[in-house]
């Protein structure tokens, strides 16, 4: 059966992509929401232009603020995107060949990301597939920030598309790092919510691997320069993430045996 589908679009500050990212889905899509977390640039400006339903919400999170979002939408089936992302032309031919005949509960395809200007065809971007096309009845976002990911229920059917979600990353390496910097504390918060471990055998460790994994197993030596700049990053972020949750471990208990001091005999 032919369906009708939202492009549901979380934004903050993104005047200079998100007009990219509305004309892409104007097309295949049958309503455009866009939740703002009070931008202060001409993201409203830009998404009013384009006939958007924009809707301002306070960000808490970026599962929490992707699930309310999509509860906005009128039609449960959709289309999560961010606001430094755009359909392919091939994706968009695919998502319109869905719309006709809905088979699936979910649809996922890659995301290409580009970065400092060239587009990473290896290490863990590429092909990093995403969960983005789905009837929202049958999953929501889930996972720890910041890596949340859309997580069907069980028995739910999926499928791949062609084609590829195009994603436009980061100016220069100075916005990277300290991108790298904000998101490790988000992910050691909500790891340490987990009651997930870290010690120095798990810092190094998983250190060496993701550097391993990127610049090896996943071919980035292949993309040159910005291979390496990724692979050293990716690495950083995994060091941070797991050092910064040994901190909050480390306060935790400490914070315990201040509250619960060990009684002396009189």
């Amino acid at each position: 059966m032919e369906i009708k589908l939202s492009a549901v679009i979380v934004t903050y500050n993104k005047e200079e992509h998100i007009e990219r990212c509305l004309e892409s889905v104007r097309g295949v899509t049958d309503e455009i929401v866009v939740v703002d977390s009070y931008s202060s640039d001409r993201t409203e400006e830009v998404c009013r232009n384009h006939g958007a339903v924009l809707i301002r919400h306070a960000f808490h999170g970026q599962r929490e603020q992707k699930n309310w979002a999509i509860n906005q939408a009128t039609f449960p089936f959709v289309l999560s995107l961010e606001a430094d992302e755009y359909l392919s032309p091939s994706l968009i031919a695919s998502i319109s060949e869905v719309k006709k005949e809905w088979r699936y509960d979910g649809y996922y395809f890659n995301r290409l990301t580009n970065y400092l200007g060239k587009w990473i065809y290896h290490t863990s971007w590429y092909p990093c597939r995403q969960l983005r096309l789905w009837d929202t009845r049958k999953g929501s976002w889930d996972g720890p920030n910041p890596e949340s990911r859309v997580k069907l229920e069980r028995g739910a059917s999926k499928k791949f598309l062609k084609g590829d979600l195009l994603h436009l990353s980061y100016n220069d390496i100075a916005e990277h790092v300290r991108r790298v910097d904000i998101d490790s504390t988000v992910a050691a918060r909500s790891y340490f919510q987990q009651n997930r471990r870290s010690n120095l055998v798990i810092i190094v460790c998983s250190s060496i691997w993701q550097f391993l994994k990127n610049y090896l197993l996943k071919l980035g030596f292949l993309d040159g320069y910005y291979g390496i700049l990724i692979s050293v990053n990716s690495t950083q972020a995994t060091y941070l993430k797991y050092s910064k949750l040994r901190q909050h471990i480390l306060e935790f208990r400490q914070n315990q045996n201040q509250q619960d001091p060990v009684s002396e005999g009189c």
